[in-house]
């Protein structure tokens, strides 16, 4: 079952000269298994809040994505939010799913390089496959974010679940979502390299 977050949190009324951040994720962003409150992109949202430039964060995760997905629905939300910046959390149900790696990096790629098109400045979160994928797989695919990254000039952060992943007691009973708890540690992980963009 697809679920769909879609959330637009910012000052009043979306002021006149107000930046847009968009996010197009997947369950980690969507926060699965936890209330939407509690999750990365809603810190988020309150982190930019105190900022002296007005900032609206659009959540436009859906858990279950994959790159595929995400790329067909990607004109529709650029035209509509017009972000100045991008953040893109994807790649997690690529692999879970089997797509291939080179599918993978082409979809990516695309989806960078038509936010870059709109002139929203990019930012790559990688995520990691689970270690039972083998280290030959987990380091091909880990390669493809840097890789498209290089690629387009798009910024890219530390892995999302950076020391999260590796502690099965942070982490739901599914073994692949986050406690709420690790929400604030996921957000530090990508604040470095989004900072700069905003």
């Amino acid at each position: 079952m697809l679920l769909v977050w879609l959330a637009i949190v910012g000052f009043p009324a979306c002021a006149s000269g107000s930046a847009t951040l968009l996010v197009l994720g997947d369950s980690l962003s969507a926060a699965y298994g936890i209330s939407p409150e509690s999750g990365w992109v809603a810190l988020l949202a309150r982190r930019l809040l105190i900022r002296p430039r007005p900032l609206t964060v659009v959540n436009a995760s859906v858990s279950g994505d994959t790159t595929r997905s995400a790329l067909a629905r990607l004109p529709d939300a650029l035209a509509r939010h017009r972000p100045e910046v991008v953040v893109v959390e994807l790649g997690g149900n690529d692999g879970l799913r089997g797509l291939s790696l080179e599918e993978f990096g082409r979809n990516l790629r695309e989806i960078v390089t038509r936010a870059q098109a709109s002139a929203a400045r990019v930012l790559i979160v990688p995520v990691r496959m689970p270690p039972n994928y083998g280290p030959v797989y987990t380091d091909r695919f880990a390669a493809v974010f840097g890789d498209v990254a290089a690629a387009t000039g798009a910024a890219i952060s530390t892995p999302i679940l950076s020391g999260v992943a590796e502690n099965p007691e942070l982490m739901q009973d599914d073994g692949l979502h986050p406690r709420s708890s690790e929400q604030a540690r996921m957000l530090d992980n990508v604040w470095p390299a989004l900072e700069p963009l905003l």
